[in-house]
C-alpha cells in the first residue's frame, strides 16, 4: 500500500482512536444522559477499527470486510446525520455521525466515499484460486 492508500489508512486509524476515546469517556461518565447517541458513537468506533484493519490486510476476504464496514459507515453517517437534522431531540448529545460528522470536520461523511473509491480502484485479483479439492473432483479430460 502506498500513496493515497496510506493516507486513507492513517485517517481511518486516527478517526478510530478518536471515536474509541470519545465513546469510552461518554459511556463511562454520562451514558444515562444519551444512551442512543453514545452507543452509536461506540458502534462507529468499532466500525472504524475494523475498517482500518481490513484496509491494511490483503486478500479477497479482507477486501470484502473493508467494503462491508465502509458501506455500513457511509449508511450510518447518512442515516444518523439526517435523523440528527430532522429529529434533533433523538440525539440530545452528538455522536460521531451526528450532523454528518460535523464534530469531526465532516470527515466521517467524506472518508467512506474516498474509501469506496479507493477499494474500487484496488480490487484484489479477480481469478479465484482453485482449491486442491475442487481440482481433484474435476473430471479428467
Amino acid at each position: 500500500m502506498s500513496g493515497i492508500g496510506r493516507v486513507l489508512v492513517a485517517v481511518y486509524g486516527v478517526l478510530a482512536l478518536a471515536a474509541l476515546g470519545r465513546s469510552f469517556v461518554q459511556i463511562v461518565q454520562k451514558f444515562d444522559e444519551a444512551p442512543l447517541a453514545y452507543a452509536l458513537s461506540a458502534l462507529a468506533a468499532v466500525v472504524y477499527v475494523i475498517a482500518t484493519v481490513a484496509l491494511v490486510r490483503s486478500g479477497r476476504g479482507w477486501y470484502r470486510v473493508a467494503w462491508a464496514t465502509i458501506v455500513f459507515e457511509f449508511t450510518g453517517v447518512i442515516v444518523v446525520g439526517t435523523l440528527s437534522v430532522v429529529l434533533p431531540g433523538l440525539f440530545p448529545h452528538d455522536t460521531v455521525w451526528s450532523w454528518y460528522g460535523r464534530g469531526y470536520l465532516f470527515i466521517p461523511l467524506v472518508l467512506p466515499v474516498l474509501g469506496m473509491w479507493w477499494l474500487a480502484k484496488h480490487r484484489p485479483d479477480a481469478a479465484p484460486a482453485e482449491s486442491p479439492l475442487a481440482a481433484a473432483e474435476r473430471p479428467a479430460s
